[in-house]
């Protein structure tokens, strides 16, 4: 991470932890829960920024870990829950309305799509690497941006797609394209696999144009994603990645 970035009108502050009310919940997949809070005194935020989450036990044993904020304008989370966690089952399935945690940010200032941005957008996300890259999304409806977006989105099955109605939705500008990597529709045109060079060639347009590039998921899809972006010919400096935990595509 390169350092803090501050929304555009904002006054840099130290980071501190502030205390988050859970205002409300809605589950994404059967394993994915998102999480808004309400959080006094917070000094806004860029998409594609994240935060610091704490847990705090009776016996003041205390834990964190880091979560990508998923909308533009308010304090919102999407956490999957994983098995041998620590912290994401407790926020996926104990956490409850109007109970409180501890948030540290925003944290990040290089992996973050500013909406004065013209030049064109390639996501790639894997699993539940798309959580920053929709932040991007809804700042690009929310100003009302020409920018054109493509998003690929690497995901095992529909039942584990994020935003699925929202995504579903056409939107001037936007492109969405999902490649299932276990099980895909009845009558997908494409058959479950990785991402391949043939998807970028196909779906993501780069013969077309020469986008700036946000890679979002665990090690392995962001690693091979960005040597693919490479070996297309992308500018490396163009393009950013994000590495998230052990889940995803």
């Amino acid at each position: 991470m390169a350092g803090t970035a501050v929304p555009r009108g904002l006054t840099s502050r130290p980071l501190v932890w502030r205390a988050a009310r859970l205002a409300a919940e809605r589950w994404e997949t059967p394993t994915a829960r998102t999480l808004t809070f309400d959080v006094p005194n917070w000094p806004g935020h860029l998409p594609g920024q994240h935060v610091d989450v704490r847990l705090t036990a009776p016996d003041g044993y205390s834990t964190q870990r880091s979560y990508s904020l998923a909308q533009p304008d308010r304090v919102e989370l999407t956490v999957e829950r994983l098995d041998d966690g620590e912290v994401s089952p407790y926020l996926a399935d104990i956490l409850a309305i109007g109970d409180q945690i501890e948030l540290r940010g925003p944290v990040g200032g290089w992996f973050v799509w500013r909406p004065t941005g013209r030049r064109p957008v390639l996501l790639l996300a894997g699993g539940s690497g798309l959580v920053p890259l929709m932040a991007m999304i809804r700042a690009r409806r929310k100003e009302s941006s020409g920018t054109p977006f493509r998003l690929l989105y690497s995901v095992r099955s529909p039942a584990d797609v994020y935003y699925k109605n929202e995504l579903g939705r056409p939107e001037p500008g936007l492109d969405v394209t999902c490649l299932y990597t276990r099980e895909a529709p009845e009558g997908w045109p494409r058959p479950p696999g990785r991402l391949t060079a043939s998807d970028l060639s196909r779906r993501a347009g780069l013969a077309d144009s020469d986008p700036d590039c946000f890679v979002c998921g665990p090690t392995g899809f962001v690693e091979a994603a960005a040597n693919l972006l490479v070996a297309r010919g992308q500018d490396a400096q163009r393009i950013k990645t994000e590495r998230f935990g052990p889940t995803g595509g």
